[in-house]
């Protein structure tokens, strides 16, 4: 089975971590990136977005355990639109979360126009970091949380220098 999924992931966390446990579970994995031009406008927050390539190269970093321990191939692949590589006719399913399951439901009706078979969307619940609020990349950009969803004291970063 052909499994596609898409983001920013800068930085990955274990929000992320969970989908791509998911994906691996179901076949290889390719992983549409978020281009330098696209992500800023995927963004529900302004904030600095690293080069795709220092998302790239710490991406495919993550991805190689969980392919290893799965025995599955994975690709990154530049994501251009939203809607990006899942309209291509070799995927089966889709990962997505919570909130980007319309956006499966919008691919799969993109799939339908050009002949072909609609994906299984297979929606992975939120990780909530341990005050309750969901992970996510901004609030550890924030360095309110670190990747693993602890919470920061004030004058902490997310990568713990200080």
């Amino acid at each position: 089975m052909d499994v596609a999924l898409g983001g920013t992931f800068d930085p990955v966390h274990d929000g992320h971590r969970r989908l791509f446990e998911r994906a691996f579970e179901l076949g290889d994995v390719t992983v549409g990136l978020t281009s330098d031009e696209l992500a800023p406008k995927t963004r529900h927050v302004e904030r600095r977005v690293r080069s795709f390539d220092e998302r790239k190269a710490a991406l495919e970093a993550e991805l190689e355990s969980f392919a290893a321990d799965h025995d599955r191939e994975f690709e990154v692949r530049p994501l251009e639109e939203p809607t990006g590589i899942a309209t291509e006719p070799q995927f089966d399913y889709l990962v997505v979360s919570p909130e980007t399951k319309d956006g499966g439901e919008r691919i799969n009706e993109i799939r339908r126009e050009r002949g072909h078979d609609p994906l299984e969307v297979v929606v992975v619940p939120h990780v909530r970091a341990e005050d309750g609020d969901i992970i996510s990349s901004t609030r550890v950009v924030k360095g309110e949380i670190d990747e693993h969803g602890n919470v920061l004291e004030d004058g902490d970063d997310a990568a713990g220098t200080n």
